[in-house]
């Protein structure tokens, strides 16, 4: 055999295998000698002269990594035969040195180089600014087809390209040397630089380009099923790569990697080098393009954006100004400059918002309405025939909303209490008073269950009044027969009926209720904006007052933002002689202990809810995560015990039935999703037990909680999680140490941020890519 020289990598590879092959002879535990044997065998896939000659490289990876799993003789065996076959790999290979890093272009000036990548360009006798509302086709190379695509993405002007927000950015600023790839964690995007020292397109299959990119410690093969980029990237080019490296079978190589030139008239320093935006995409437009044409709206409004705010309110507030926010926000050099950016458009669109609510509130201030003074008699006839005394929170949501009944233009008042703060019985006063006045009024609920539920209600606040001054009040629903559904709209356009009661049913067409004064929608957030204005409409012409309720604690420092049109009215505290309900939290085998409550309540004639896990943000895993644990407590747990399932994939008559079944007490346990958030009473209910508790926020929570504690007995609610992450284990014991719900819902928003507190239910909210992160 002749000699070769010590740097040849096919005789280092063979000599690795030596040392390997001398530790496995005397049997000692060395992970060094077979690292680097390894390494030395996947060194060679870089010099392969084709993709053949590279499988015939990965082949021998695969030999070794076997190797591992066998013992004695046989792996002695099968390790000289791999060493034997090393010299058939010469003729495969491309075997020269690797260019030294000194050698290439960038190494003249690694800092110039730098700031190249990195830097804004400049193009000299650029054209006229444009301005924000120029069109997107005044910027380069974006023809129609291009603008067609762009504006799936909301993207028609100048203006919308620039408010593109990405929805990260990859720090692309620190590259990695190719000899160093094999030490990088799995699945971490990594950035390399140096020269293409190789490339070749092939057509054969699935087309594709394929280069080998060399620095100073090796080659690295790079694979781009795109046979266009051929016409791109030659042989020489100067490029950097960001991407995951795959290193199967002890070999590493890079598939579709984002990339761009590094040196000559071509770089850009977009896509690598720095912290590189990644933007919501559509068909049809890829992340290269985008940050282009970004690069060249940033270019082309220099100079024309007008900051509508004032120097001085910038600087008191801490603001940076437009053109800077727009330059950070894409293409920041530190995770500060991008935070800065998100401020400041946060702060403008909050600012347009509210502009916005300032002029519906003036506008709505200005319709015509029913003026319904409040006769002090009716009033106090009212809280006479009340079984209970109305609580301060109460007695002040009701002054604010007797005010605004007075007026000649139409109320728009929310009034938003906790779990029981008692908001029925003032909605009930209110629309006492406009029975009084001579008017009628309509009451909406989201479900069936809670329509049903509110006209007991009523009617049980209102059957000591007296005959002349107690209001009819009628249901109507979705399950409502014909022959009662034509009584009920007899009633209603006749005048008989005072206050209608029920679900979506009454925005339906064939609903007239002539003499409409007051609209009252409970859990507003359930409604669509126009399924609110439909109820409004049905008085005929003249728009009735309206007053939405709502259980969902909202810090007070969000109102504004949540109910900007809206005036809101606040209950905080809870009518005197409930019984508080008792939280506890269980973790893993703890779980024992709340099945033994939930027994010994169900022994008393009690019933249970249990809200399964949410394992994801869909009603299809929801359903299924319900059903499974609804099986797995009847044949594990309680299998001597009834229960039934509620999720959000069954019919609305479904879920009705179900819960009719459960307040009539046809079974013990109720396994739910967060379907049952909505405020269902069933009195007789005393457990919430809560699955997998750390993986909802606290006002959700906190809605579940309030499900129980409904009638005079004691309740629980039982947080039920495995192993809680530390911020779950503070929501949970912030559970168990209150149970006031806005003081939970200012926890969750310092948490999980404002967006995660409104959630996707706050459909009224305008779009806001960055106030609500």
């Amino acid at each position: 055999m002749n000699a070769k020289s010590p740097t040849d990598p096919i005789e280092a590879a063979k000599e690795s295998l030596r040392a390997l092959y001398r530790v496995w002879v005397a049997r000692t535990a060395d992970a060094t000698a077979y690292r680097r044997a390894k390494a030395d065998l996947a060194a060679l896939v870089g010099m392969a002269a084709s993709l053949e000659a590279a499988r015939a490289v990965d082949v021998r990876v695969r030999d070794l990594g076997e190797l591992v799993s066998l013992r004695g003789e046989a792996r002695l065996t099968r390790l000289a035969a791999l060493g034997a076959s090393m010299d058939e790999l010469r003729p495969l290979l491309t075997i020269s040195p690797a260019p030294s890093i000194g050698t290439l272009p960038t190494a003249i000036d690694v800092n110039r180089a730098e700031a190249r990548a990195t830097a804004v360009p400049v193009r000299p006798g650029a054209p006229a600014p444009l301005s924000l509302e120029a069109p997107v086709t005044d910027l380069p190379r974006v023809g129609p087809a291009v603008a067609s695509k762009l504006a799936k993405l909301g993207i028609v002007s100048v203006g919308d390209l620039l408010r593109h927000a990405p929805r990260t950015h990859l720090d692309a600023s620190r590259s990695v040397r190719i000899a160093d790839l094999m030490l990088r964690a799995p699945g971490e995007i990594v950035t390399v630089r140096g020269m293409a020292a190789g490339a070749d397109l092939i057509r054969q299959g699935r087309p594709r380009f394929v280069i080998k990119l060399a620095d100073s410690s090796g080659w690295v093969r790079v694979t781009w099923f795109n046979q266009y980029l051929a016409n791109q990237i030659r042989e020489g080019d100067e490029i950097a790569i960001s991407g995951v490296p795959d290193t199967g079978f002890g070999t590493v190589s890079f598939t579709g990697p984002e990339w761009e030139f590094t040196a000559g008239p071509k770089a850009t320093g977009l896509s690598t080098g720095r912290l590189t935006p990644i933007y919501p995409l559509t068909a049809g437009v890829q992340q290269k393009t985008l940050r282009q044409l970004t690069r060249a709206a940033l270019d082309r409004t220099r100079g024309g954006i007008v900051d509508p705010m004032p120097r001085g309110l910038r600087t008191e507030m801490g603001l940076v100004d437009l053109d800077t926010a727009f330059e950070h926000l894409h293409y920041p050099q530190t995770q500060q400059e991008l935070e800065q950016a998100q401020d400041r458009l946060a702060f403008d669109e909050l600012f347009n918002l509210q502009l916005g609510y300032v002029r519906q509130k003036r506008a709505a201030k200005g319709a015509a309405g029913y003026a319904m003074p409040t006769d002090p008699a009716v009033l106090q006839a009212f809280r006479a025939a009340l079984p209970f005394q109305l609580t301060a929170g109460q007695d002040g949501a009701l002054a604010e909303i007797l005010k605004d009944l007075a007026e000649p233009r139409p109320m728009s008042r929310l009034v938003q209490g906790d779990v029981g703060s008692g908001k029925t019985a003032v909605a009930a006063a209110a629309m006492l008073i406009a029975h009084a006045n001579g008017y009628q009024s309509a009451l909406m609920a989201p479900t069936q269950i809670l329509a049903e539920q509110h006209e007991r209600g009523l009617r049980a606040l209102y059957e000591r009044l007296p005959d002349g001054l107690r209001p009819e009040v009628v249901l109507l629903t979705g399950n409502t027969g014909v022959r009662e559904r034509r009584r009920v709209l007899e009633a209603l356009a006749s005048g008989e009926a005072d206050i209608l009661v029920g679900t979506h049913a009454l925005i339906e067409d064939p609903v007239s209720i002539p003499r409409l004064g007051l609209s009252v929608v409970d859990e507003q957030h359930r409604f669509g904006v126009q399924q609110r204005v439909n109820l409004a409409t049905k008085s005929g012409g003249v728009l009735p007052h309206i007053l939405s309720l709502t259980a969902t604690p909202i810090p007070r420092t969000l109102n504004m933002v949540v109910h900007g049109t809206m005036d809101v009215s606040v209950i905080a505290e809870r009518p005197p002689g409930r019984v508080p309900i008792e939280t506890r939290r269980y973790f893993g085998a703890q779980r024992g202990e709340a099945y033994k409550l939930v027994r010994e309540q169900v022994a008393q004639g009690r019933q249970v809810f249990v809200i399964c896990p949410r394992v994801e943000a869909s009603e299809v895993s929801e359903a299924k995560a319900a059903v499974d644990e609804a099986r797995r407590l009847q044949e594990e747990v309680f299998p001597d015990l009834r229960i039934e399932v509620l999720h959000g994939r069954m019919s609305g008559k479904l879920k009705d039935a179900v819960m009719t079944s459960f307040r009539a007490g046809e079974f013990d346990i109720l396994v739910a999703t967060s379907v049952i958030e909505v405020g269902i009473d069933v009195p007789n209910a005393t457990v919430m037990m809560i699955e997998g508790a750390d993986n909802f926020g606290l006002a959700q929570l906190h809605q579940f909680r309030g499900r129980v504690g409904r009638g005079s007995a004691q309740s629980w609610c039982l947080l039920l999680a495995d192993e809680a992450t530390p911020m779950g284990e503070e929501r949970l014991a912030m559970m168990c140490a209150t149970d006031d719900g806005f003081k939970l819902a200012e926890k969750d928003m310092e948490l999980r941020g404002a967006g995660d507190l409104l959630g996707t239910r706050q459909s009224g909210l305008p779009e806001m890519s960055y106030a609500l992160q």
